[in-house]
């Protein structure tokens, strides 16, 4: 499993369904695309949520990705991380 950082701004629309309800539905949605959650956030600034998530493959996290849009409303920017012990293997 590859792990990723998904940071969200929601839109207009997004905000007027903000529901726990909604956040089982995105969790489903992440799971059925193959990952795991092990995260999730909200934030106060240029985003408003962040998910620490773990995908099988980058088509897994762009398919999770627009299913969410489409549910929600919210817009995702992701980002492949790399743990530290391993960043240090790889370059040194």
């Amino acid at each position: 499993m590859h792990k990723f950082l998904m940071l969200g701004k929601y839109s207009a629309a997004g905000v007027k369904g903000i529901k726990a309800e909604r956040t089982k539905k995105v969790v489903a949605l992440i799971r059925k695309a193959g990952g795991r959650v092990n995260a999730m956030y909200a934030l106060i600034g240029p985003y408003d949520l962040v998910f620490l998530v773990d995908f099988p493959a980058n088509t897994a996290l762009i398919k999770a990705a627009i299913a969410i849009t489409k549910l929600t409303g919210i817009g995702f920017s992701s980002f492949p991380a790399v743990g530290i012990e391993e960043f240090d293997r790889a370059v040194g």
